[in-house]
Formats: structure tokens, sequence, C-alpha cells
């Protein structure tokens, strides 16, 4: 019997029974959203795992040499390591939302770690998206400049274009890669919520 079924068995019995259903309503709602957020912190470490292996794939040296051409080497260096803190810093959070929330005793209080699962995945989205969007734009601003001399009247416009397009398509990207991520579970954890909610209410 799925949680819906339960609630619904529960509803219908009298009213000593409900309340001893009523707990294992919270303790079922409780496992579910403890499995959530571990998988969140699961994916949320092997996303930083991964990404961060891409170096192994990448000329760093090479990178960064054509970042220096246009005089961004030492920014994106120390952009770099303010990413990696951060990531750290939010894969941190998320296992401390994981242990918290498996140690809530009471509805309100689970209902509150749920909340402020939501709102930290929503933050680390929003570092994400914010961080790759200075990027492009920091990075378009320097490669203009630098070439401005360089580059014809007839396809400077164009030129543009193509930085506004593309940064919008690498945005759109990496928004529907964390929609995919984090979507899903974001969306039990609403669930579960509301349904935490009508348990309270009752």
């Amino acid at each position: 019997m799925d949680l819906t079924q339960y609630k619904k068995a529960w509803e219908n019995q009298p009213e000593e029974k409900n309340k001893v259903s009523a707990l294992e309503i919270y303790k079922m709602t409780q496992a579910k959203s403890t499995s959530i957020v571990k998988w969140i912190f699961i994916i949320g470490l092997l996303e930083f795992v991964v990404l961060n292996s891409l170096v192994f794939f990448i000329d760093i040296d090479q990178a960064h040499e054509e970042y220096d051409k246009i005089g961004l080497k030492k920014f994106i260096i120390a952009s770099e390591i303010v990413a990696y803190c951060v990531a750290i810093f939010f894969i941190v959070r998320f296992y401390i939302n994981y242990r918290t929330i498996n140690t809530a005793d009471s509805t309100k209080i689970l209902m509150s770690k749920i909340l402020k699962t939501r709102k930290t995945v929503r933050q680390y989205v929003l570092f994400n998206l914010s961080y790759m969007f200075i990027i492009i734009v920091v990075v378009a601003i320097s490669f203009v400049k630098v070439n401005m001399e360089t580059i014809p009247d007839d396809r400077f416009a164009l030129l543009i274009a193509f930085f506004i397009l593309g940064g919008l398509a690498i945005l759109t990207v990496i928004w529907l890669f964390y929609q995919l991520l984090y979507g899903f579970l974001l969306k039990k954890l609403k669930r579960n919520y509301k349904e935490l909610s009508n348990l309270e209410i009752k």
C-alpha cells in the first residue's frame, strides 16, 4: 500500500486509530523525504567529481593561454577557485540537510527541513547559472574588445548575435540539465510537504 492509499484508509478510521496511523504516515513521509535528500547529496557529489574529472581530457594550459590573449587568465583562475569553494559549500549543505531531515522529530520540523532542502537546491542551481552567465558575458566582452580593430564592420553584428545566441543555448542546456537532475526530486519533496501539511491540519 502506497502513501496515498494509506492516507485514505487512515481518514476513514475511528479517531483513536487515526492518531496511531498519523504517526505511521509521518514515519513513511520522513523515510521518503530522507531518501530523496540523500539522493540530492549523492547526485551533487557525483556531479562535482564528474565535472572536475573533465580536466584530464582538457588541455588546461592551452585554455589559460587563450584566456591570457584576451586578458582574462587571472580572472578565470580566480573564478574557478570561487566556483570550487562554492560547490564544496553546497555539497556540505546537502549532506547536512540529509543528516538533519533524518532526525526530524515532529511534523513541523520535517516540513521546515523539506523547505530548507528545496531552497538549498534552488540556490545551488541559481549560482551555477549565474556563474556561467557572468563567464560568458565577460569572455564575450573581452574578446570583442581585444579584436575590435580586426573585426570587419559587416561582421560585428553577426559576432554579437553569435555570442548572445550561443550564451543562451549554453544556459538553456545547463538549466535543462539541472531540471533533469534535481527537478524530479524537488517535485517529490513538494508532494511530501503537501501531505505533511494536510496531516498537520487534520
